[in-house]
C-alpha cells in the first residue's frame, strides 16, 4: 500500500505540481492549503510526512510544526521556504524538521528529500523500538509493570547462576515458553542448545522415548536405537512445557533422573550422565494436582527449587502499549508492511480488554491487524469486534446469564466444533489449554477434533 503524505502550500500551482510528481512516484497525496489544514489531514489520513510552505495564511508552516511536535507526533517533515528564507528553515530545523528545500525546486530534489526523510523514519523507529525492548523487558519478554519487577530481579541473579531446575508457572498464554527462552539466551549456558519439549502434545506411550531415547527392538516400531533429549540437549537446557501433563510413571523416571543425573533408555541396561539444566513451564496448580494425587510431591519439591510466576495480562495492563509496539515491529518487518502505530481510541480498546488469552492472544490480533489493517496508523474499527464492543467478559471468565437459546433453535454440532476452533485459536493450537478452556478432558477434546475433521 502507498504511503501517505500531506503536501501543504497556498499557492494551487505549486501544490498540484508537488501532488502529481510525487504520485507518479507511488505516494498517495493529500493536499492542504495551510497549516491548520495539514494538521487536520495528517490526523485523518494517518500520513507518514508532511510536505509544507513556511509562509502561509490562517497558520504558517512553523506553528504548524510546533504543534505537530507538540501533539507527541515524530513524522518526518520536509519544509519549503522561498529565496531568502533560510533563518526560517534553520527555526524549522531544530523544531524537528528533517529537511528543507529552497524554491524554486526541482522535483528530483522533492524525491530526494523525501525518501531520505522516510528513510531516516524508518532508522529512527526501529533503533527507538530496540531501546525501548532493551529497558522495558527481558530479552523478548516484554514488560515494565510493577508487578513483574520481582520476576526481574529473579531472572537478573540467574544470569550468573547455573540453576539445575527452574519452575515457570503462569496461565496460558501468558509467554512462559518465551521467558524459558531469554532464561537460556542470558543464562550460563547460552552456548550451548536449547531443547524444548511440549509435554502435552506427544502420545503418553511414547514420552519416555522422547524424553530418554530407546534401544533397537525395546517396542513395535524402535527399528534403530534413538537418542532421547536429554541426549541432544547435554551441557544445555531441556525446557519441559506443560510438564503438569506428564502420566505418572515417567514423573518417577525424570525424578530420579533429576537427583541423580542419569537415565535410562527404554529398552535400555546401562545408565547415562547428563549434564543438562531444566526449566519446567505449567499453567496448572501443580500443588493442588500434588493433593488430588495427579502429580508427584516429591518431583513437585525438586522442581520448585527456583519459581517463576508471570502474572496474567490483566493484571499488567500498562504493558499493553509495549507489547503492541514490540508485535507490530515484528509482524510489520515479517510480511513487509508498513505499520505506523495505533490511535489513541484503539489503545485504550486494547487495554481495557481482558484478555483470556493473555500474550498470546494479543499476538494473534495484532498479526491478524498488520495482515489485514489498512497501512499506517491502527484505529478503533480495525480492531475485532469482540475487542471494541466488549470488555473480555467479567472477572472470573464467565458471563453471568450463560448462554441464551435464540427462538430458533441451533445446530448443536455447528456450535461445539466452532468453539472448539475458537479454544484452539485463542491458545495456538495448545490442546490441553484449549481443554481447559472448554472444560474438558484433553482425550475428549481429541475425540471431537476427530468427529469435527479438526487436525
Amino acid at each position: 500500500m502507498s504511503t501517505n503524505i500531506v503536501v501543504c502550500d497556498d499557492e494551487e500551482l505549486i501544490r498540484w505540481s508537488l501532488a502529481s510528481h510525487l504520485e507518479s512516484e507511488g505516494y498517495n497525496v493529500t493536499t492542504a492549503s495551510n497549516g491548520k489544514e495539514a494538521l487536520q489531514k495528517v490526523t485523518e489520513q494517518g500520513a507518514r510526512l508532511l510536505l509544507t510552505d513556511l509562509k502561509m495564511p490562517v497558520m504558517d508552516g512553523l506553528t504548524a510544526l510546533r504543534e505537530l511536535r507538540a501533539s507527541g507526533s515524530s513524522i518526518p517533515v520536509v519544509v519549503l521556504t522561498a529565496h531568502g528564507g533560510v533563518d526560517a528553515a534553520i527555526e524549522a530545523t531544530r523544531l524537528g524538521a528533517d529537511g528543507y528545500l529552497q524554491k524554486p525546486f526541482d522535483l528530483r530534489e522533492v524525491s530526494l528529500a523525501i525518501e531520505q526523510a522516510l528513510n531516516k523514519d524508518r532508522l529512527r523507529r526501529e533503533v527507538h523500538y530496540h531501546r525501548e525492548r532493551d529497558r522495558s523487558g527481558y530479552g523478548e519478554f516484554v514488560g515494565r509493570a510493577p508487578v513483574l519487577q520481582p520476576l526481574f530481579s529473579t531472572l537478573e541473579r540467574l544470569e550468573n547462576v547455573d540453576a539445575p531446575t527452574v519452575l515457570i508457572t503462569g496461565e496460558s498464554g501468558t509467554g512462559k515458553d518465551v521467558l524459558a527462552r531469554a532464561i537460556h539466551a542470558r543464562g550460563p549456558r547460552r552456548d550451548r542448545p536449547f531443547v524444548a519439549v511440549d509435554c502435552a502434545s506427544l502420545p503418553e506411550h511414547l514420552i519416555e522415548s522422547e524424553l530418554f531415547g530407546h534401544e533397537r527392538g525395546a517396542f513395535t516400531d524402535a527399528k534403530a536405537t534413538k537418542q532421547g533429549l536429554f541426549e541432544v540437549a547435554e551441557k544445555g537446557v531441556v525446557f519441559l512445557d506443560e510438564i503438569g501433563e506428564l502420566p505418572l510413571n515417567t514423573q518417577s523416571k525424570l525424578l530420579r533422573a533429576l537427583e541423580d543425573r542419569t537415565f535410562k533408555r527404554v529398552g535400555g541396561v546401562r545408565r547415562t550422565t547428563m549434564d543438562v539444566a531444566i526449566l519446567a513451564a505449567t499453567n496448572r496448580d501443580l500443588k493442588a494436582e500434588v493433593d488430588a494425587g495427579k502429580f508427584r510431591e516429591d518431583l513437585y519439591f525438586r522442581l520448585n527449587v527456583i519459581r517463576v510466576q508471570l502474572p496474567a495480562l490483566r493484571d499488567r495492563r500498562e504493558d499493553v502499549p509495549y507489547l503492541v509496539s514490540h508485535f507490530l515491529e515484528t509482524f510489520s518487518k515479517r510480511f513487509g508492511r508498513d505499520m505506523e502505530g495505533v490511535d489513541g481510541a484503539a489503545m485504550a480498546k486494547l487495554q481495557s480488554y481482558r484478555w483470556p488469552g493473555n500474550v498470546r492472544e494479543l499476538r494473534n490480533v495484532v498479526e491478524r491487524l498488520v495482515l489485514l489493517a489498512p497501512e499506517g496508523r491502527i484505529h478503533l474499527e480495525d480492531l475485532p469486534p469482540e475487542i471494541q464492543f466488549g470488555g473480555g467478559g467479567p472477572a472470573g471468565g464467565v458471563r453471568s446469564g450463560g448462554f441464551v437459546l435464540p427462538e430458533d433453535g441451533v445446530n448443536l454440532e455447528e456450535v461445539e466444533r466452532s468453539l472448539i476452533v475458537q479454544a484452539l485459536q485463542r491458545t495456538d493450537n495448545n490442546q490441553s489449554a484449549s481443554a481447559r478452556l472448554l472444560g474438558i478432558s484433553r482425550y475428549a477434546l481429541r475425540y471431537r477434533m476427530e468427529k469435527f475433521g479438526l487436525k
